[in-house]
């Protein structure tokens, strides 16, 4: 049966009326040992939403969903076929090369060779970079392949929470390295922390400028570890809401990911609040970075616009598709913010080196060193919940045995 317009086959199964399932959804191994085909014999077979498992259905999509048990190069190939996970998958593998390209244009106009992109200047910028990419590809496998097995599409949603909350760290990295108040000089090698006193040249000297003075030490040995914690505690509680919440999952997902918004964008209020705009486009990069974000926002939670046709945004154009985009475009922003940032550092008649033009001078250890003692914590948290994953499909399979 030909479904929705686009030439693709549903398997024969239970009709749908309206929004309601009409027969409880099977579960693991049982639904498909029970198919008469298996998905690739004779072309992808697509679902409805009464044909698969519960945890796979998403709300208001109402077809083009893959039968679980695919192989790998099933997967592969349903990136070609339009599923209902073929856009999700586009829309930010795509992305991964558009971020590259805009990432890498910074050093091609400017004409710097291997040399400056290697310079420990630039440490936090490819933390930062590490981290989108990272996002991308994570989220991008993780829709071409959760229609393995059940416990394979936990798994990779697992995955997929926990490189959102890595880029928020690589954020943090280049907000902390590239971004703070006018006026703050360039250090000398074996000065003081720059944060140690007020700044000098600044706007709000006073009893402001001395608070923040005491207080940047403090913030300055809190902010990345701040931002780690923040980040595992994000994950823990996305992957809790896969088994828990049901009903209010996508929106208890944005809000968690608003803590670590708040909290690393703490640099960007710092400057905003001393120099008004921001200066160097700041402001301005920073608003529409947030624009896209609440767009993403809304996009996640309303689940418009299949929520007003349910059927007809199967395959194109549902909420979470737009959900990638906007969330693409707030990174983009981003970039463009760190760069000007960046290239504001190197302004004036005579630049310093690059190392003397931060007040901070990166080493390894606490851009890639910090990345890399993320991912393994993060990567701890996968496979707790992951090990349970796989003993739930076990322990299902075997009852259903008996």
């Amino acid at each position: 049966m030909a479904g929705w317009g686009w030439g693709v086959q549903f398997y024969p199964g239970h009709r749908l009326a309206g929004r309601e399932q009409q027969t409880p959804n099977p579960t693991g191994k049982e639904f498909h040992d029970s198919l008469p085909l298996r998905a690739g014999e004779r072309g992808a077979l697509l679902l409805r939403s009464s044909e698969v498992p519960a945890s796979v259905t998403e709300s208001f999509i109402l077809s083009g969903y893959r039968c679980p048990g695919y192989s790998f190069g099933q997967c592969l190939v349903s990136a070609f076929q339009p599923t209902n996970e073929t856009g999700n998958f586009w829309t930010h593998f795509l992305a991964v090369f558009v971020f590259a390209f805009h990432f890498l244009e910074q050093f091609w106009s400017d004409g710097w060779g291997s040399r400056e992109l290697l310079d420990p200047f630039y440490y936090p910028l490819w933390s930062y970079f590490l981290g989108v990419c990272v996002l991308l590809v994570a989220s991008s496998v993780a829709h071409l392949f959760n229609s393995m097995s059940l416990a394979i599409r936990e798994i990779c949603f697992y995955v997929d929470y926990g490189t959102i909350s890595a880029y928020t760290v690589g954020s943090s990295l280049a907000y902390f390295y590239y971004i703070h108040p006018p006026g703050a000089p360039a250090l000398a090698p074996g000065a003081t922390n720059l944060s140690s006193g007020p700044w000098e040249g600044g706007e709000g000297i006073g009893w402001l400028a001395a608070w923040v003075g005491q207080t940047g030490a403090c913030f300055e040995a809190l902010y990345v570890p701040a931002a780690c914690f923040i980040a595992l505690f994000c994950t823990l509680a996305c992957c809790i809401t896969r088994h828990r919440w049901p009903r209010h999952r996508y929106l208890i997902r944005t809000l968690v990911f608003l803590l670590p918004f708040l909290v690393v964008s703490i640099p960007v209020f710092r400057k905003l609040w001393w120099a008004g705009h921001g200066g160097h486009g700041t402001g301005h990069f920073f608003m529409r970075h947030c624009f896209w974000l609440l767009a993403s926002g809304i996009f996640n939670v309303s689940k418009i616009p299949e929520r007003f046709s349910p059927g007809k945004f199967d395959i194109w154009g549902h909420s979470h598709q737009w959900f990638h985009c906007c969330t693409f475009m707030s990174i983009l922003e981003e970039l463009h913010m760190i760069r000007g940032e960046i290239r504001a550092l190197g302004t004036g008649p005579t630049p310093p080196p690059l190392p003397l033009l931060l007040p901070r001078a990166p080493t390894f250890l606490a851009t890639f060193g910090v990345m890399l003692l993320l991912f393994l914590l993060l990567a701890a948290v996968v496979g707790w919940f992951g090990v349970g994953a796989y003993a739930h499909q076990k322990d299902s399979e075997r009852r259903k045995g008996d």
